[in-house]
């Protein structure tokens, strides 16, 4: 739902609101409605998250406040700012509201001057505090996610593993022999090496909930929630090969003449009673004999 021009989702069980604010916001906008709190909730459970939402406190069965409360408290959800659509303007009212997590109020009959202002301004804050957060969660060489980003995930996954009793699986992934890549290529080879895996290892996974990171300088990882050790196993395996049909000439391996990747996966069941790093040592623990056993291949732990 969010786009370079930005998105807003509209709640609001009046046709009439919904019309009103429609018409007055998608020239500039990408905008989604519905029609009532559960609605607006089932929407929010997509993949694309919209940068701004617009919500009626007055709604039958699950009402704004009440919504605002279920995204503040959803991790995925928390950051979405939330402007209120409400006809009463006493400040107890705003007050209760700025304390659930909104961000601003839209008083109803609308300002059209207001509400284009209002909205304006909030998305711009919410697309610059994107930029800024994207800078502190991507790798700036591969575009991928970072090891700052890997360590919050896997700890969020956890948490919720813990929950749920589901698997958790990680895999960790090495280039191999890459020290001789850019010794005998150089080092803008061996960037462009590091972005080509990069992009290989991302298309290997197939769900939004997979996590691959660049753990640091050659060396890879993946986090795949709710995965059996056979799972990880398979995907592993895929990445291999995708590494290998990138066919990125190698002539300084003894494993290949192409680049190669070693692989080690590990599974656990979550417990609060253990630490996750456990599961990465184990993953770490098959990397190394994957690499023992001769590189480009995958070992489980």
């Amino acid at each position: 739902m969010s786009s370079s021009r930005g998105s807003i989702l509209i709640v609001d069980d009046e046709k009439l609101n919904l019309d009103i604010l429609v018409n007055l916001l998608e020239e500039n906008y990408d905008v989604s409605v519905a029609k009532d709190g559960a609605g607006a909730l089932q929407i929010l459970e997509a993949d694309t998250l919209p940068d701004l939402i617009l919500l009626d406190v007055l709604m039958p069965e699950i009402d704004g406040h009440e919504v605002c409360r279920r995204l503040s408290a959803n991790p995925r959800t928390e950051h979405i700012p939330i402007i209120f659509i409400t006809a009463k303007s006493s400040a107890e009212s705003e007050t209760q509201g700025l304390e659930l997590g909104a961000v601003d109020y839209i008083i109803k009959p609308f300002n059209p001057a207001v509400v284009k202002a209002r909205v304006t301004n909030h998305i711009r804050l919410k697309q610059y505090q994107d930029r800024l957060e994207a800078l502190n969660i991507e790798d700036p060489l591969t575009g991928i996610a970072n090891r700052r980003r890997f360590d919050t995930y896997l700890e969020h996954e956890w948490r919720s593993a813990c929950r749920t009793g589901a698997p958790l699986s990680v895999i960790l992934m090495d280039v191999d022999l890459f020290k001789s890549f850019n010794d005998n290529y150089g080092h803008l080879k061996g960037d462009e090496c590091l972005r080509l895996v990069a992009r290989a290892l991302v298309d290997s996974v197939d769900r939004s909930i997979d996590l691959v990171a660049r753990y640091g300088g050659e060396e890879f990882a993946t986090i795949l929630p709710g995965t059996s050790l056979d799972g990880a196993k398979s995907v592993a395996e895929n990445m291999r090969l995708a590494v290998k049909r990138l066919a990125i000439a190698h002539g300084y391996s003894p494993v290949a003449d192409h680049v190669t990747i070693s692989l080690g996966c590990a599974t656990q069941l979550a417990s609060q009673l253990e630490d996750v790093t456990n599961l990465v040592a184990q993953a770490d623990s098959a990397l190394y004999c994957a690499k023992a056993d001769g590189r480009d291949q995958v070992a489980c732990q």
